[in-house]
């Protein structure tokens, strides 16, 4: 067993998305915490890859992104779900804070 501390990486870069990542040693899913400044988009990309992921909102407010300008607000405590291979991103109104699961890990 593993217990995460997510209050250990509430860290912020101004202007700027930094980066922690979990679970990074599993070959069954990765975990990573993305914090984003207001104002910071975490790019809509996509995988050439078979797998889902999901995107879980643990702090502030923005939107999640897709194709076609897609936006979807996201508020604490909301999930996105989706197939690696679809578009994907985040745009942070507030200081935000994500977990991104991925699974299999790529």
């Amino acid at each position: 067993m593993k217990v995460l501390k997510l209050d250990e990486t509430r860290e912020f870069t101004p202007g700027a998305m930094k980066r922690f990542f979990l679970v990074a040693d599993s070959e069954f899913f990765k975990i990573i915490n993305f914090n984003l400044e207001a104002g910071v988009t975490f790019p809509v990309h996509s995988h050439d890859l078979d797998g889902e992921l999901s995107i879980q909102v643990i702090e502030g407010e923005g939107f999640f992104l897709g194709a076609g300008d897609v936006e979807i607000v996201a508020k604490e405590g909301d999930i996105l779900v989706a197939e690696i291979r679809e578009p994907h991103g985040v745009r942070a109104k507030t200081a935000m804070r994500i977990l991104v699961t991925i699974v299999p890990p790529i």
